[in-house]
Order: C-alpha cells, then structure tokens, then sequence
C-alpha cells in the first residue's frame, strides 16, 4: 500500500513543489555565506539545499517514470546526512547556548523530513555500487572542503568545536553511504 502511495504522480507532484520551494529557500538561507565564499568553493557550501536539489530532479524524473541513478545515489546519502546532521547541530546548539529560536526547531523538522523521505524512496531506486562510489566521492569530498578548507555550514555557537563536528560529519558520511548501501544494492542483491 505504502509503495503505491510513494509513486502515485499526486504525491510524487506535490514531494516535487514542496523540495522545489525548500531548495530555492535553502539557497537563499546561505545568502551571506554564499557571499563571502571563494568561488572555488560555491558548489560545495550549500550542503542540504544541494541534497534536497538532487531529490528534485529524481522526483521530476520519477513524474516520467524514468530513474536517474547517479543523481539517485547523489540523493539518498545527502539526503540521509544532511538531515541528521542539521538536526544535530541543532540539538546541539540548543544544549551549548540553553535555547533555540523558532528557526531551529524549523530547521530539525525540515531536514529530520529530508532524512526520512530520502529512505522512503530507497525500493525505487536503481542505484548499483558504481553510482554508490561517485556519491560516496562526493560527500567525502564536501567533508574535505568543509573541515579542511573550513567552508562548513555556520552555526556560530558550533564553530568553536569545528574539529569534533567533522570528525562526526565524516562518520556520518561513512554511516549514509553504509544505509544507503544497504537499502538499494543489497536489498536487491
């Protein structure tokens, strides 16, 4: 039931105007720091924005009954990491300042859905182990430009622990390509 639920074109159309609307707003959200970032680095800060991006397309694609397995894969391990990660930070910025504006909680809602949906969507997928590589690639990559090149998102109570939080953002690239392994290539395999 569920299944038919996730690919009816209704719901698929509206999961596409709903990501479309958070992308363009996630963008907008890294305005300022979008500004101040060397050009080098732009396709690479806007992390969730960029996930939410690349379920779009793969909606839009799924409207045509057509999978994109690159951007697929793309999607799934970002969708999964960014979303537990800005709910991790949120939750810790909420223990280091005591409190959290609406913002936040907003942000834990948002990307704690970005998580969820990106799973949901994983039996439709046609993900195999290359497309997994490239996004595997990807996402270690934006670890490097975010903690090396010190581009990560900014959370100003946060950023005095920036070597923690990477240490744990790697892990948690580890554990979205390992779920996003295990819900595509092996539950078909």
């Amino acid at each position: 039931m569920i299944k038919y639920l996730l690919m009816d074109k209704r719901v698929i159309g509206l999961l596409f105007i709903i990501n479309f609307i958070g992308t363009i707003y996630g963008y907008y959200w890294y305005r300022n720091q979008l500004a101040q970032t060397p050009d080098i680095f732009l396709l690479f800060v806007p992390d969730s924005p960029t996930a939410s991006l690349f379920f779009t397309i793969v909606l839009l694609f799924f409207l045509f009954n057509k999978n994109i397995p690159y951007i697929e894969a793309l999607a799934v391990v970002t969708l999964f990491k960014y979303g537990v990660w800005a709910v991790v930070m949120n939750i810790l910025t909420l223990v280091i300042e005591g409190e959290l504006g609406w913002t936040g909680y907003m942000l834990m809602i948002s990307h704690g859905a970005m998580a969820v949906q990106g799973l949901l969507y994983t039996p439709f997928y046609a993900i195999k182990v290359r497309h997994l590589v490239l996004a595997a690639i990807w996402t270690l990559h934006n670890d490097v430009i975010d903690y090396v090149f010190e581009q990560m998102p900014v959370y100003s109570s946060v950023t005095a622990y920036m070597n923690e939080v990477g240490y744990f953002t790697f892990w948690l690239s580890i554990l979205s390509v390992g779920l996003a392994y295990v819900f595509t290539v092996r539950r078909k395999n």
